[in-house]
């Protein structure tokens, strides 16, 4: 019988994110749980991964957990520091494997939304707007979406564009002139990904506890289902969990639950 508390939705999602890394990957990291699930991936699986913070640190040696992408922690001991723009032409370039990044909405073609809620003629939320948000969706080859997955976070078509996913599915995003695209979208659900034709989200695994019915409760629009039974995402291991609890995230920054 295990001996350490089940993994938290917030703990879950990170850990589902660091399943995306494949050892020696360059990884693109943005701010929250990317970060907490990048460190973990690479005190576990993926050892050899070079990290790239949004704000330009390389690959700094090991530390506290950073507040955010432009936390002094990501620059710590670099063996080199760039500025923004030269780390968004790293994307352009080729030079990033996967980039991973959050949203406020999430809608059913992978496009995201950072920039309002409502619409700016009738709005209800002014958000943090795009930071790199757009740059890595429109020029990195494959990104990871990350986000908690609520109706709302989730609906049928986001409020605003602020960083390109599928468009309006099919060949759009190709169409629009833009390579490549989100692979994946990861949640305290589960992990999704997008069907090759039409675009639209489909589930692909399930986090422990959760089914088709309580994804699709969590969803403003009706997710595809892939034929014959969904998967379940195997637990983290005590081992794994007593990393990310004592070694990535100790201060519980980013996998603190509300109330807890």
């Amino acid at each position: 019988m295990s001996k350490v508390a089940p993994a938290n939705p917030l703990e879950m999602l990170a850990y589902n994110i660091s399943l995306m890394i494949e050892d020696n990957q360059i990884v693109y990291i943005g701010t929250g749980l990317p970060m907490v699930g990048a460190i973990l991936a690479k005190k576990t699986h993926a050892p050899n991964i070079t990290m790239v913070y949004e704000s330009g640190g390389q690959d700094p040696l090991e530390g506290e957990m950073p507040w955010s992408v432009g936390c002094p922690f990501t620059y710590r001991k670099s063996p080199m520091t760039l500025e923004m723009a030269i780390s968004f032409g790293q994307c352009a370039i080729g030079y990033v494997d996967i980039a991973f990044q959050g949203g406020a909405q999430i809608d059913m073609y992978g496009n995201v939304n950072t920039s309002v809620i409502g619409s700016y003629e009738n709005l209800k939320a002014i958000l943090p707007g795009s930071g790199g948000g757009n740059d890595i969706g429109s020029l990195t080859q494959k990104s990871v979406l990350v986000g908690l997955q609520t109706p709302d976070r989730f609906p049928a078509k986001v409020d605003f564009i602020t960083t390109p996913g599928y468009l309006d599915g099919g060949d759009s995003r190709e169409k629009a002139g833009l390579l490549g695209g989100p692979i994946a979208v990861v949640t305290q659900v589960g992990i999704y990904d997008f069907e090759p034709v039409t675009k639209r989200m489909r589930i692909k695994a399930l986090n422990p506890g959760m089914s088709v019915e309580i994804a699709q409760a969590c969803t403003g629009f009706e997710l595809l289902v892939p034929e014959g039974e969904v998967p379940f995402i195997e637990p983290p291991r005590d081992e794994v969990l007593e990393i990310l609890r004592n070694e990535v995230d100790p201060r519980r920054v980013f996998t603190k639950m509300p109330g807890s």
